[in-house]
């Protein structure tokens, strides 16, 4: 008897080592789609400046390189959700990444061989705006699928939300780096990356769970009201406060950007690598805080608390110098703010909702985020040249919104 115990203890044991080896590469399967995805729009920041020269455009037509990329995901992510709660969702990532990676093609070789190629490439970028639109927003909802564990669901998206923050760091870095052989190859680079991921995916994330059956539109939009009607407080509540986040994190980005290179005369992969230090401050945050919010959902709400108010002090305090270091040191800390309070974010929001309504609700939470990262930089330009002196005030009365919604709004059960 002991020796049957003992095997089958032994065939149990190997079958977790099993599962758990299995659950790593998927995780790093989800986790390249973030990253992937980040790199195909941010790797492009550092080589504007090369596209206007090369291809005599404004900077006005080199900023909206990136705006049609977030600008059709806004419009689009919605209706990938649907379509990931109906079909499946490896059925709507991987072809949305087979898309991504034809639009960067396109763009890469429109800007190769073609000899006025601006209006090809607005092309590829509004395709791989498309593939983003179906792959990233749907990373949330599958986490959400693959584990039935909710302090596994908390660590895996603190992972994703490190994934895509390990994006922001190293794009500048990288597209900066690219640049320096052929300033298109950022654009033919980007296929490759999506290559990876579709192969990760392929193998590494199985199907079965992820699966539902499709229910009439009717039924769709009336199941949608009700999720609104029932828990409208604390959705919209995420919602805004994702905007926010967005928006203050691209808006001070930028400004750091600008600052650097009009004050301190610092440009290029070395400016890339001091952008990096708070981005890099809000990916080990981001990781740290998925690991420690497990399933408690009072502790996601006042961690989200504090570091939302940890932002606004630290943009606050940016109103009393232009030093370097201490620009710098006050962005470092409001990046930690905002990594602490992005996993509890996910979290509350995927936890919250039913998992065959996932896809449509995170979705939409998707686009929110999509707008915060299109406004910040236009919006904190116009404030740079009209409100320079008040722009930090009005960036921390924003953030003190978000906190103030963060405390009266979202409200989880104490249980």
């Amino acid at each position: 008897m002991d020796f049957i115990e003992n095997s089958l203890t032994s065939r149990e044991d190997s079958k977790k080592a099993k599962q758990s080896y299995g659950n790593k590469w998927s995780v790093l399967a989800i986790s390249s789609i973030p990253l992937v995805m980040t790199l195909g729009n941010s790797m492009l920041i550092p080589v504007l400046p090369a596209m206007e020269d090369k291809l005599n455009i404004s900077s006005f037509q080199s900023s909206l390189i990136i705006t049609v990329y977030s600008i059709v995901a806004i419009i689009l992510i919605p209706i990938a959700g649907f379509l990931s709660d109906h079909i499946g969702r490896k059925k709507v990532i991987i072809p949305s990444l087979a898309i991504a990676a034809i639009g960067g093609l396109i763009s890469g070789w429109a800007a190769w061989k073609i000899k006025d190629p601006y209006w090809i490439i607005l092309v590829g970028r509004a395709l791989q705006g498309i593939g983003a639109a179906g792959a990233a927003p749907i990373v949330m909802p599958l986490v959400g699928d693959m584990f039935k564990s909710e302090k596994e669901v908390s660590s895996t998206l603190g992972i994703i939300e490190t994934s895509n923050t390990l994006g922001k760091v190293i794009s500048p870095i990288l597209g900066a780096f690219l640049a320096t052989f052929i300033w298109f190859i950022p654009f033919l680079s980007f296929p490759i990356f999506c290559l990876i991921s579709i192969l990760l995916m392929a193998f590494f994330v199985r199907r079965g769970k992820t699966e539902y059956e499709p229910i009439p539109f009717k039924e769709f939009i009336h199941q949608v009201k009700k999720i609104f009607k029932n828990n409208g407080r604390w959705l919209l509540a995420i919602f805004a406060i994702g905007i926010i986040l967005m928006f203050v994190l691209f808006g001070v980005l930028f400004y750091l950007s600008e600052v650097l290179e009009r004050e301190h005369h610092i440009m290029n992969v070395k400016k890339g690598l001091y952008l990096a230090l708070p981005l890099g401050a809000l990916c080990l945050t981001s990781l740290i805080t998925g690991k420690i919010i497990k399933e408690y959902k009072i502790l996601m709400k006042w961690i989200t608390f504090t570091g939302l108010l940890l932002m606004s002090l630290s943009i606050v305090s940016l109103s009393f110098s232009k030093g370097m270091w201490f620009m710098i040191i006050m962005f470092l800390l409001s990046g930690i703010g905002i990594g602490a309070s992005l996993p509890c974010l996910d979290a509350i929001i995927t936890e919250g909702i039913q998992k065959d309504q996932r896809g449509t609700i995170t979705s939409i939470y998707h686009s929110m985020r999509f707008i915060g990262v299109a406004a910040g930089p236009p919006v904190i330009a116009i404030l740079l040249n009209q409100l320079e002196g008040t722009l930090f005030y009005i960036l921390a009365i924003i953030g003190i919104i978000a906190v103030l919604l963060t405390l009266f709004a979202i409200k989880p059960d104490k249980k």
